[in-house]
């Protein structure tokens, strides 16, 4: 029987739109995780955080809560009337998997875990890859690691990943993590590239109209939010960039800004925009930040993630009711606008920090300029 408190997943309707309930005992620890690694937002109305159902991500709510909490997700089973859809998926208790796991194989994980850290992995991609290997240890707790088959694989695939209803991502990830961890702690190599990978979806990136992105940027009274959602729209960052660019970064001589240490431990230099230039530096006048560009009520402390994803929702909310939106968007958004607006494809690269042009190249898909002059037969039709 598992100790871990227990959160359970319902949907719900609030004020016409889809969410996911996110129902627990209070628990500090848990409470803590969520407001650091989720979107999650607190509904006094309803007693309970919630996630707009558009936003919700089951493998990756998973990754971050079942450290600290059981999760039963069998209140998100969709059914259509039929008795056999009323039937969740089984979940799993993964502290019950974990504590199969045997010493000597703990004790191969943190030297794994240490190895990784040397290599300057991320701190994410770390805790990600130990998690998914005690999952598979444990679940195969009676074999030693260097037992393990491409069969043993395959059937984890099938009777754990499938069966639990978990994600292509976290099949991914699974896969990713074994063929490093084999490759760190034994000679002999495991057949990993005849382990079949889930097909990856390409779905287009989520692309906000020009007129909604300048009508809710114009409507945010706070400088420093709209300094936050100004400086993501205006020079194409991650949230994660946003959240970590320091004030040393911005260089107002030059006009630059330099995004250090990102995504695949790149370093980019971004021409700053002179409208971004003049909001940045009457915002530090004014709210006087001490290290970070955007900043908590702290001095000093770091903007949460959850505090960018609720400001943006409600300026949004006020230009465009039931948005399926998120921050992120705004970078695709600039992306396609500069598309649009006739710049090459190699500079949006840069701007964007895309280490390959096919990434890069999705945006043709969205951009509607050039689809638009296309002449239909089909207006000269006399129906």
């Amino acid at each position: 029987m598992s100790t871990q408190p227990g959160i359970k997943l319902t949907r719900r309707l609030r004020k016409g739109e889809a969410i996911v309930r996110i129902e627990f005992p209070y628990n500090k620890e848990i409470i803590d995780v969520i407001k650091q690694k989720t979107t999650a937002v607190w509904s006094a109305n309803l007693g309970c955080w919630y996630i707009p159902e558009s936003k919700f991500q089951l493998g990756a709510f998973f990754t971050d809560l079942k450290p600290v909490a059981y999760i039963d997700y069998s209140g998100l089973k969709k059914g259509n009337g039929r008795k056999s859809d009323a039937v969740a998926k089984p979940s799993y208790r993964a502290g019950n998997i974990k504590k199969g796991l045997m010493p000597e194989t703990r004790a191969k994980l943190v030297e794994f875990e240490r190895w990784l850290e040397q290599k300057r992995y991320g701190e994410n991609t770390i805790k990600t890859y130990i998690h998914q290997l005690e999952l598979f240890f444990g679940y195969y707790s009676k074999k030693q690691p260097e037992d393990i088959q491409n069969s043993d694989i395959t059937a984890f695939n099938s009777n754990f990943i499938i069966k639990h209803n978990l994600s292509a991502t976290f099949q991914n990830q699974t896969i990713s993590a074994l063929k490093l961890y084999f490759k760190f702690s034994m000679s002999r190599k495991l057949d990993i590239e005849e382990i079949e990978r889930p097909r990856k979806g390409r779905p287009l990136p989520k692309v906000i109209p020009l007129e909604l992105v300048q009508q809710m940027l114009a409507s945010i009274p706070n400088p420093k939010h709209k300094v936050a959602l100004s400086t993501i729209y205006g020079l194409g960052l991650r949230r994660s960039e946003l959240l970590n660019l320091k004030l040393n970064n911005i260089d107002f001589y030059r006009k630059s800004v330099t995004i250090l240490n990102s995504k695949g431990k790149k370093d980019r230099v971004l021409p700053l925009p002179e409208k971004l230039e003049v909001m940045i530096a009457g915002y530090m006048k004014s709210h006087q930040p001490q290290t970070w560009l955007i900043e908590s009520s702290t001095k000093g402390k770091k903007y949460s993630a959850t505090s960018l994803q609720n400001i943006f929702d409600k300026y949004m909310d006020k230009v465009k009711k039931n948005h399926n939106f998120t921050p992120h968007c705004l970078r695709h958004s600039i992306a396609t606008h500069l598309l649009e607006n006739g710049t090459d494809l190699r500079y949006i690269q840069e701007l964007l920090g895309h280490k390959s042009s096919r990434t890069t190249e999705i945006y043709t898909h969205v951009s509607m300029k050039s689809l638009k002059n296309i002449k239909n037969p089909l207006n000269d039709f006399d129906i």
